[in-house]
């Protein structure tokens, strides 16, 4: 039997968000709005054998879904060689990458080829000119491309991530589910969250998922069980509907209590919480097959020390100064 990820508080752990850059080409209000500003150098950020190691710990933990995150992990010149890289691994069941999708009309047949079973997109507005102030680039037409060579490669379904923003999108619900009404998208409204360098935002923007929540449900929506190895998302889903509507909402009472994901920086540092502090390093455990043993055993003891809640209701966002520092 595979050993399985348990913390102290009983929550067993199947799902890993590798960050493999934290580079990014958006300049997202909530995000990156200053644009990037440079953390590493890029050649210290994993090798595909690094990934493959760690993703390879993971997995003989009973980790059965990787997402590849960044900033933008299609910056990566060598993506498609850590989807295969990754992908090596039988054990892991789901393979997926968040992107804010600018190179999936180019890319996403070679990253289906390579072995990437899901994709999630950031939209956080279906009007150009909303979605050029948003995220600093006037490509919405290029992502919409990309969802369509997405669904042309053999992708079944593609999960859209929208940022909850008070005065920005909240009231645009009715064209987004106009927009998934007869595609297989799964629309994610993210509740905006603090950071950092994000307070003066979240304060002017943050909006409960509640509200999304109550509108669903006036319209007949019903939520969906949750799956071990799913994400945090309340999933919902309409009998004349092929999308569905996923909310993911961090200020909800007991959000932590179904925590099922870890995370790996870019550099190589395990992070117990997207809001917890400094993280764990592994790199020194990634340069040969032989440690395979030593970094496990260091994982397990290390997911003793998680703390049982992220502590964002108190203003806390520990050492995350933006999102796209371990891939959100």
């Amino acid at each position: 039997m595979v050993p399985q990820l348990t913390d102290a508080y009983e929550r067993k752990f199947y799902y890993l968000r590798l960050s493999i850059t934290d580079v990014c080409n958006f300049r997202c209000t909530y995000c990156l709005p200053g644009g990037y500003t440079p953390t590493a150098r890029p050649k210290s950020f994993l090798s595909p054998d690094e990934s493959r190691r760690v993703s390879r710990a993971f997995a003989e933990l009973g980790t059965e879904k990787v997402r590849l995150t960044g900033g933008e992990p299609s910056l990566r010149r060598d993506f498609t060689e850590i989807i295969a890289a990754v992908r090596e691994n039988p054990a892991i069941r789901t393979l997926a990458v968040t992107t804010n999708g600018y190179r999936m009309a180019r890319d996403a047949a070679s990253w289906r080829d390579a072995g990437l079973t899901a994709i999630n997109v950031s939209i956080d507005s279906l009007d150009a000119r909303q979605f050029h102030l948003i995220t600093g680039q006037d490509k919405l037409r290029q992502v919409m491309d990309g969802i369509d060579a997405a669904f042309s490669a053999g992708f079944k379904k593609v999960k859209v991530n929208t940022v909850l923003m008070r005065d920005v999108n909240h009231q645009q619900l009715g064209a987004f589910l106009h927009w998934i009404k007869p595609r297989p998208i799964q629309l994610r409204f993210i509740e905006l969250m603090e950071t950092g360098q994000g307070g003066t935002l979240f304060h002017q923007c943050h909006l409960s998922g509640e509200v999304i929540r109550l509108q669903l449900e006036r319209l007949g929506w019903r939520r969906q069980p949750r799956g071990r190895s799913d994400g945090p998302a309340q999933v919902f889903s309409h009998a004349d509907y092929q999308g569905e509507v996923g909310l993911i909402m961090p200020y909800e009472k007991d959000f932590c209590a179904s925590c099922n994901r870890l995370r790996v920086s870019a550099v190589g540092n395990l992070h117990l919480c997207l809001f917890g502090e400094q993280g764990i390093p592994l790199r020194d455990l990634l340069a040969d097959d032989d440690q395979l043993a030593a970094l496990k055993d260091r994982i397990v003891r290390s997911l003793l020390s998680k703390k049982q809640s992220h502590f964002l209701h108190q203003g806390n966002s520990g050492i995350t100064q933006n999102l796209s520092f371990i891939g959100g």
